[in-house]
């Protein structure tokens, strides 16, 4: 038997590599840090990801799963991978506004001033959304952040700002 035989993968062995990943997928979005660690231990990709390009760090964050999420850090998932729309995990737990967890993915490198599509950085998201806490996490790292970019100022960018601030005015003067 020659080597090249040894790399031949059945079409069953496939089919079972694709549903562990799925399984894998599904452990992120759930929160099962555990048996997801014990798959990535076992040798799946810390940076696996689904067909719309979201990785396992990213349906871990965005679901909210906080334990699952700093466990993919400490195995090295990459913070700034986006996913087929141009969207980073720091800016999906903007949107939905999780402070913890976008603490810890900016801890871990997470990009502040990644363009998430027309020009939208993650505090935009936290802006357009109302998601004061983290808007204000993220407008304290970009204000310490001493390579931050200088440029002119987009049109989405601007309307989620005006927006942000059109929710503020409300709240206030509700109460």
């Amino acid at each position: 038997m020659t080597d090249d035989m040894n790399d031949v993968v059945t079409r069953e062995e496939e089919d079972r590599y694709a549903e562990l990943q799925r399984i894998a997928l599904d452990f992120a979005r759930s929160g099962n840090t555990e048996e997801l660690q014990k798959m990535l231990n076992a040798g799946l990709p810390v940076n696996l990801m689904d067909e719309k390009g979201n990785s396992l760090l990213m349906l871990a964050a965005y679901n909210g799963n906080l334990d699952t999420t700093q466990m993919l850090i400490d195995l090295g998932a990459d913070v700034n991978r986006v996913n087929d729309r141009g969207q980073s995990p720091l800016a999906g737990v903007a949107f939905k506004g999780y402070v913890a967890i976008s603490e810890r993915l900016l801890r871990a490198g997470a990009d502040i001033h990644a363009d998430n599509g027309g020009g939208m950085k993650p505090v935009h998201f936290a802006m357009l959304f109302g998601r004061d806490e983290v808007r204000s996490l993220l407008e304290e790292y970009e204000a310490k952040d001493k390579n931050r970019p200088v440029g002119r100022t987009r049109l989405l960018p601007a309307i989620a700002r005006l927006i942000g601030w059109v929710r503020k005015a409300f709240r206030l003067n509700r109460k």
